[in-house]
């Protein structure tokens, strides 16, 4: 009998996703229940990459029986599988991956399951659907879109890979940005930051106390030096940050022959004037974000992620004083251990100030809607000091997309053209999505997708050229696509090779477990894929 893991040997167990979206995270992603639709080759890769990081449930949902076709590109499926449940093969053998992972299947045609139990899907936190017909994923993603779930649809097709998240609002807290400023407020210090770095005084050091000095009191004296010279302003253009640069330099010790002495946190303090000396102010997403009428109109409905954005509002009004609270920390550099810590606490100090005063607001905001208690000071800490990275997604449901009249016509009519117009014949990857769409209206009017037999590949290019050059004018789009495209999506015979499904599958993962843990910021909102060419491309539809 298995036994289930301790706190520690979970640790090590997950360590590197730990390091990515910490202990929270993955408490989140521990308690999320994944409803997989198709336990085809892309619908078991996927679920393979959710259950090994350890989602707290999966059920598939499958009513059909293993073929043969199954088996050759479906590594979770064996040939002693064949004629039995596709869903609960799938399930027995995606379970055998992660103990802490409890696996169920329901053998269900989806289309029946939509029609007689659609609160069937109500208790997941995100749906998962693969390898469906158009008419059947429409169905699927106005229950879930009435239901606020969100639905990730994935889909592998010779070698094109389709991903497509569906989801109403998904707001994002620790989106974790690549590259971004230090928040070290020297443009306008703080309190506890002045006085503390006004209490060293760097004449009266000694040698070594002078070259671990941290380079961000050196900034900020040195800082302080040129605001006098220059009636209080801040260097703003190379030349005028070269003069700082030079004033560094210039204060440097040097040895008895008057060369300078190798002082590591002065060069640090050089390198970093250009990186460190840059406006604060509330970047235009968060603007953007204040201004929402879900922030500026809160009820007792609201998330909770608005009535922080809220108090994060009045905070910048007041407290702040056009500031967003301090993140709190501040890099490595060289420096004693001593002082260090004394500067980090100052950061950390103020930090904490901040946070608690952004948190009366969001307790007098809670009162007012009646909602008292229902935020947590982690929660507000963890807000506060992620406030400038703060995102929101919002997707067009399935029917507004498929919908003529308001389709995004003028996006695809764009990335048509460039294809048209590329001299390379490389194209542009959104013409598969349009292709995708033309099989689709294939498959409704001859019950099949085209080249899904051998013997009908010839008669079903032009078939499927009438249905696209149909969907081209129905759009009202002037371009054309190249008939190369069409006898390859013919002779795709809507395949699903495993080499995509498997590649597909880490990309649906990696959302999926975006969307639950709240971390990261998801695809936006149709992701593309050619398999030929290995690239992708990002469109919003």
């Amino acid at each position: 009998m298995a036994t289930k893991l301790t706190g520690l040997d979970k640790n090590n167990k997950y360590d590197r996703q730990l390091r990515l979206w910490g202990d929270h995270g993955q408490a989140s992603l521990e308690t999320s229940r994944v409803c997989l639709i198709n336990a085809s080759a892309t619908g078991t890769e996927i679920m393979k990459n959710l259950v090994l990081p350890g989602i707290g449930s999966f059920t598939i949902v499958d009513g059909n029986k293993v073929q043969g076709e199954d088996v050759g590109n479906n590594f979770f499926l064996t040939v002693d599988s064949i004629g039995k449940s596709r869903a609960q093969t799938a399930t027995e053998l995606l379970s055998e991956l992660n103990e802490d992972v409890s696996g169920d299947f329901l053998e269900e045609n989806v289309d029946d399951l939509i029609e007689k139990n659609p609160s069937f899907f109500s208790s997941f936190t995100a749906v998962i659907a693969t390898q469906l017909s158009e008419k059947t994923l429409l169905e699927l993603g106005r229950v879930l879109w009435e239901r606020n779930i969100p639905l990730i649809i994935c889909r592998c097709y010779g070698f094109i890979g389709y991903l497509r998240i569906v989801i109403k609002e998904h707001t994002v807290i620790e989106s974790h940005p690549d590259n971004t400023h230090e928040d070290l407020r020297l443009d306008r210090p703080f309190a506890g930051l002045k006085n503390y770095c006004d209490s060293l005084d760097l004449t009266a050091m000694t040698k070594k106390e002078h070259s671990h000095t941290p380079w961000l009191v050196l900034l900020y004296k040195f800082l302080e030096i040129w605001k006098e010279k220059n009636n209080g302003k801040l260097p703003c253009n190379y030349s005028e940050k070269n003069s700082l640069k030079e004033l560094l330099k210039g204060g440097m010790r040097c040895n008895e022959e008057g060369i300078p002495e190798d002082e590591e946190n002065f060069d640090e303090a050089i390198k970093s004037v250009n990186s460190s000396l840059h406006a604060t102010s509330i970047p235009s997403e968060i603007q953007a974000l204040f201004n929402d009428p879900a922030c500026l109109n809160l009820n007792s409905e609201s998330k909770n992620f608005w009535i922080l954005v809220r108090a994060l509002k009045e905070f910048t009004e007041n407290e702040g004083n056009g500031s967003l609270p301090l993140r709190g920390s501040i890099p490595d550099m060289t420096s004693d251990s001593e002082r260090y810590i004394q500067l980090q606490t100052a950061y950390r100090d103020q930090a904490e100030v901040d946070a608690a005063a952004v948190t009366r607001h969001v307790h007098s905001l809670l009162h007012s809607i009646g909602r008292p208690g229902t935020i947590t000071d982690s929660e507000i800490k963890t807000f506060c000091r992620n406030a400038a990275f703060l995102r929101i997604l919002r997707c067009r449901s399935l029917q507004n997309e498929y919908e003529i009249a308001t389709a995004n016509i003028e996006e695809l009519g764009r990335h048509m053209m460039a294809e048209e117009e590329d001299p390379s014949d490389e194209g542009d990857d959104t013409v598969l999505y349009i292709l995708l769409r033309a099989a689709d209206k294939f498959f409704a009017e001859y019950n099949r997708y085209p080249g899904y037999f051998d013997n009908t590949v010839d008669a079903d290019i032009p078939k499927l050229k009438t249905c696209l050059n149909k969907l081209i004018h129905d759009w009202g789009l002037n371009s054309t696509i190249k008939d190369d495209y069409v006898h390859e999506i013919c002779r795709y015979g809507a395949s699903e090779l495993h080499t995509i499904s498997a590649f597909m599958g880490g990309v649906a993962a990696q959302e999926v477990i975006k969307v639950v843990t709240g971390q990261f910021l998801p695809i936006n909102n149709t992701f593309i894929y050619n398999g030929q060419r290995q690239t992708s491309t990002t469109v919003i539809l």
